[in-house]
C-alpha cells in the first residue's frame, strides 16, 4: 500500500494513492465513485474541516457578506462597570467622596414696592435710606436696592362675559394703551374668560399678536374670573423673567368658577406674581357677586403688592391702563436675606415702612404682604 499523498512521476498523468484507492485528477470514462466508502467519508470530513478553518481565518477579510453567511465573532468579555465620578465634600473630620449635584441657595427675598401720594400719583426718586423692612417683628438689612425698568413677564386676563357687551370696545382699547408702555424685552400672554378661561395667546414679544387675538373676543355667557386667575398663575411658571405680573380687566365678581375665593387667595400668596386689576362696575349692581366684585379684586391684588383700580366710566380705561404700565416699570425692588432661616414651609409676614424726605405729604406703600418659607 502506498503512502498517503505519495506522488510518483511518469510519462502518464500523475495519480494519488490513498488507502488502496486510486484517484485520478480527472478521468472522463469513470462513472462510479471509489468503492472505499470509509476512506471517502473520511476525506469528506477532512475537506469540510479544512474549509471551515480557512473560513474562520479569513472571515475578517471578507468585504461583503450575504444574509446566509455564517459570521464568527470573537466572544465579548464583560467589562467591570466604571466607578462613578465623585465630588469631594469637606466635613469636620475628613474629605468624604460623594456623588451628588451642587445646590446653591442664597435665601434672597425680593420685595417690589410702589409708592403713591394722596392724589394717587406715583412717587419716584427715593433711595435705599428711605425704606425699612421687617419680617414678622424682626428688622431686616436691605442688601439690594433697585429702581430700574427691568423686563416683565406679563399676562392679560380679559373678561369676555356677556355683561361686558357695552364696554368691550373700550376695554380692548385699554389693553392697546397698556401695551404702549411696554419694554421691548417684555413678554406677554393673554387669557380671555366667560364660562371658562381660554389661553388665546402664549408668551410672545409681539404686541401686534396680542392685539390681533383680542379682535376675536366676543361678549357672551357668565364669568369664571377665579378660574382665569388660576390659569394665569399656572402659566407664569413658564415665564422668562423674575418680575412677573397679571393685569385683570373685568366688570364684576365671579359667578361660574370651580375654584373658590379662598383657594385663589392661597395660590396667589404662594406665587411670586404681582396682580393689578381694572374693575368696571355698574353703579347699581343687582347681583350679589357684582356687589362683591370690587372687594374681591382689591383683596387679591393687595396680597401680591399690586393694586385694583375701580372706574365707573369706560372712557377712563385707557388712562388707568397706561398708569398701571408706567407703575410696573417704576417700582423699587428691595432684597434681603432673613436674619433667621427656618425651612418649615410656613408663611412669613413682610412689612415695608417708609422714611420719606421732609416736606412730602403722607405717602402710601404697596408691597407684597409675605411669602412662604422653603420646606427644605
Amino acid at each position: 500500500m502506498a503512502r498517503l499523498d505519495d506522488r510518483r512521476h511518469s510519462s502518464h498523468r500523475m495519480a494519488r494513492v490513498r488507502s488502496g484507492c486510486l484517484v485520478l485528477p480527472w478521468d472522463p470514462t469513470r462513472t462510479q465513485p471509489c468503492k472505499n466508502h470509509s476512506t471517502t467519508n473520511w476525506l469528506r470530513l477532512w475537506f469540510s474541516l479544512t474549509v471551515f478553518v480557512l473560513a474562520c481565518l479569513n472571515v475578517s477579510a471578507v468585504g461583503q457578506t450575504g444574509v446566509n453567511d455564517v459570521h464568527v465573532l470573537p466572544r465579548e468579555v464583560d467589562k467591570p462597570p466604571e466607578a462613578p465620578k465623585a465630588e469631594l465634600v469637606s466635613s469636620a473630620t475628613a474629605l468624604t467622596p460623594k456623588v451628588r449635584s451642587l445646590k446653591v441657595d442664597v435665601d434672597l427675598v425680593l420685595v417690589p414696592v410702589t409708592i403713591t401720594d394722596p392724589m394717587n400719583r406715583l412717587v419716584t426718586g427715593l433711595d435705599k435710606a428711605n425704606f425699612q423692612l421687617f419680617e414678622g417683628n424682626s428688622s431686616q438689612e436691605i442688601r439690594t436696592f433697585s429702581a430700574e425698568d427691568a423686563p416683565v413677564s406679563l399676562g392679560v386676563i380679559f373678561d369676555s362675559s356677556g355683561s361686558m357687551a357695552s364696554k368691550m370696545e373700550r376695554a380692548k382699547d385699554a389693553v392697546i394703551e397698556f401695551f404702549k408702555t411696554a419694554n421691548p424685552q417684555d413678554e406677554f400672554f393673554m387669557i380671555t374668560f366667560n364660562d371658562e378661561p381660554e389661553a388665546v395667546s402664549d408668551f410672545t414679544n409681539s404686541v401686534d399678536e396680542i392685539q390681533n387675538k383680542l379682535v376675536f373676543a366676543v361678549p357672551r355667557h357668565r364669568t369664571a374670573l377665579l378660574d382665569a386667575i388660576y390659569m394665569g398663575i399656572s402659566k407664569m411658571r413658564h415665564a422668562k423673567y423674575a418680575k412677573k405680573a397679571l393685569l385683570i380687566i373685568s366688570d364684576g365678581g365671579d359667578n361660574h368658577s370651580r375654584y373658590t375665593e379662598g383657594e385663589i387667595k392661597s395660590l396667589v400668596k404662594e406665587a411670586d406674581v404681582m396682580i393689578y386689576a381694572i374693575g368696571i362696575y355698574d353703579r347699581y349692581a343687582s347681583a350679589m357677586e357684582e356687589r362683591l366684585g370690587p372687594q374681591l379684586l382689591s383683596d387679591i391684588t393687595e396680597l401680591t403688592g399690586g393694586r385694583a383700580f375701580t372706574i365707573d366710566n369706560p372712557n377712563d380705561l385707557g388712562d388707568v391702563a397706561t398708569k398701571i404700565g408706567v407703575e410696573l416699570r417704576n417700582q423699587y425692588v428691595l432684597g434681603y436675606r432673613p436674619n433667621k432661616v427656618v425651612r418649615d414651609g410656613k408663611w412669613r409676614k413682610i412689612k415695608v415702612k417708609l422714611l420719606p424726605p421732609k416736606g412730602l405729604p403722607p405717602l402710601r406703600v404697596y408691597a407684597r404682604t409675605g411669602y412662604y418659607a422653603p420646606a427644605e
